[in-house]
């Protein structure tokens, strides 16, 4: 018997790193598949699921905007690189029988839809996978604020930050083997110990509108699922 999830609609955060697998850029289609697996096990098991993709693996607007182009223009850039993501996210969601729809907040109505919050709630409702592309729509916000927003605006019961370890380290814990693991966080201690997680708009905007932010990795089946039910291994993030 499937336990019923402890959270009922959550925002799913994956960086566009993630979906290079292996490789120094561009998309793997085997991570797409096995995130893809992931998301269709947590929505089988109850969960209304959206999601907000980075563009990283693509493009990065501050790597642009170091190398001299306009930041504004860079970040434009970035944004539509989550797109392609997106889309690639939405082919591996769709390939394993999960119907799903990209919203975007830069209007491209020939590629996907434009974002609008009433429709991507009915998405949600009838079983749907949302993913977010194109960050706020405006330069100089990140896709993690992007996703705090749009967790927000969808009345999330939580945000998830899938990474490469399982949960909140006081350092990167591949370079310092002795770095302490966090169960629990205050927003307050995350923003205190610079312990960079997501940046810190979108750690505001989580405690302002009281969404906890749950950090876990994606590097084992079924990890979604588990931390979804309360059972899996993560770090939480919430007013304490």
């Amino acid at each position: 018997m499937t336990t019923a999830p402890k959270y009922r609609r959550v925002l799913l955060k994956v960086s566009g790193e993630a979906l290079m697998g292996a490789g120094q850029f561009g998309i793997d289609v085997d991570t797409i598949d096995r995130i893809a697996r992931d998301v269709k096990q947590a929505a089988d098991a109850g969960s209304q699921i959206c999601m907000v993709v980075g563009g990283g693996n693509i493009f990065r607007g501050l790597a642009g905007s170091a190398k001299g182009i306009d930041r504004a223009t860079a970040d434009y850039m970035g944004m539509l690189a989550t797109v392609m993501n997106a889309l690639a996210m939405q082919a591996g969601l769709e390939r394993t029988g999960v119907s799903s729809r990209v919203q975007s907040a830069i209007a491209m109505n020939n590629v996907c839809e434009p974002y609008v919050r009433r429709r991507a709630i009915r998405h949600m409702e009838k079983g749907r996978v949302v993913i977010f592309a194109a960050g706020t729509g405006n330069p100089f916000f990140t896709t993690d604020t992007a996703a705090a927003l749009r967790a927000a605006e969808m009345a999330c019961d939580a945000m998830l930050k899938a990474t490469q370890v399982d949960g909140v380290y006081s350092a990167d814990p591949k370079k310092v083997p002795d770095a302490k693991r966090y169960d629990s966080l205050s927003y307050h201690e995350v923003l205190a110990q610079n312990l960079q997680v997501m940046d810190a708009a979108a750690i505001s905007l989580s405690r302002e509108n009281r969404i906890p932010i749950l950090v876990f990795s994606l590097a084992e089946p079924g990890a979604l699922a588990e931390v979804l039910q309360g059972r899996g291994r993560a770090t939480i993030i919430e007013e304490k």
